[in-house]
C-alpha cells in the first residue's frame, strides 16, 4: 500500500523506480558466486511481477496491445539481433577498439544453466525457463514504461506527461534509442531496436504495442539462444 501511495502521488516515481529497482537486482547477479546470478534473475522477475501489479493502476498507457506492426517489429528486431555480428558490434570489443578498456584477465560471464547446473538438469531447465518468461513478461512492460513513457517525453520536457506518445521529437528518439542500445552488450542491434519500438509507439500512441513486439522479440531470442546453443545472447 505504501508503494501504491508513493506511485498514485508521483507519475514519475511509477514509471522509474519500478525499472530502477529492477536494473539494481541486475547488477548485483553473481555478485555473490556464479550459482547467484541464476538465483537472483528468479528473484527479479518475482519483484518485477510484483512492481508491474503496483505500478499499472497508475501507468494508464501500460497495456498490452496487438497488431500487425507489434509482430512484424518483433521478428524484425529479433533478426537483427542475431543476424549482426562483428568486432565493433558489442561493447565488450567495441570498447577494447576504443581503447578505453583492456580485455580482461578472464573470460565474461556467460549465463549459460546447462553449464553451472548440468546440461539437461531439472535446475538448467527450470532457469531457461524462468529466463525466457522473464524476458518476455516481465521486462517488456518495466523497460518500455520507462524508455517509451517517461525518458523519451522527458528528455522533451520535465513536465514529460504534456508530450502526446505520437508526438515525434528528433532529440528525444535519437536519445532514448542511444540509451536503449547501449544499456546492451548489442548496442548497435539495441539502437537499431530502440528506434524500432520507439516508432511503434509514435504510430500507436500507446506503450502496449512496444510491449507486445518487445515481447515477441525476447521470446524468439529465447528460443534461438536455447536452440543454437548461443548463450552469448544472455
Amino acid at each position: 500500500m505504501l508503494l501504491r501511495k508513493y506511485f498514485l502521488n508521483s507519475p514519475t516515481a511509477a514509471r522509474v523506480a519500478p525499472f530502477v529497482i529492477f536494473v539494481l537486482l541486475t547488477a548485483l547477479q553473481g555478485r555473490f558466486g556464479a550459482a547467484s546470478a541464476f538465483w537472483f534473475y528468479f528473484a527479479k522477475t518475482l519483484v518485477g511481477l510484483w512492481l508491474i501489479f503496483e505500478m499499472r493502476p497508475f501507468v494508464a498507457e501500460m497495456r498490452w496491445a496487438f497488431s500487425w506492426e507489434a509482430v512484424a517489429v518483433g521478428i524484425a528486431v529479433f533478426a537483427v539481433w542475431v543476424g549482426i555480428s562483428g568486432e565493433w558490434t558489442t561493447q565488450n570489443s567495441l570498447w577494447i577498439k576504443l581503447g578505453i578498456s583492456h580485455p580482461p584477465g578472464k573470460p565474461a560471464f556467460i549465463w549459460n544453466p546447462n553449464e553451472q547446473f548440468g546440461a539437461g538438469s531439472a535446475l538448467a531447465w527450470f532457469f531457461i525457463v524462468v529466463r525466457i518468461l522473464g524476458s518476455t513478461f516481465i521486462v517488456p512492460p518495466l523497460e518500455e514504461t520507462f524508455y517509451r513513457s517517461f525518458l523519451y517525453r522527458y528528455v522533451a520536457s520535465q513536465n514529460f506527461l504534456s508530450v502526446p506518445l505520437n508526438k515525434f521529437l528528433p532529440v528525444p528518439f535519437l536519445a532514448t534509442a542511444a540509451v536503449f542500445g547501449f544499456s546492451h552488450n548489442e548496442w548497435l542491434a539495441g539502437i537499431f531496436c530502440g528506434a524500432a519500438f520507439q516508432w511503434l509507439v509514435l504510430r500507436k500512441n500507446c506503450v502496449g504495442d512496444a510491449m507486445t513486439a518487445h515481447a515477441i522479440t525476447n521470446l524468439l531470442l529465447g528460443i534461438w539462444v536455447v536452440w543454437k546453443p548461443a548463450w552469448n545472447f544472455w
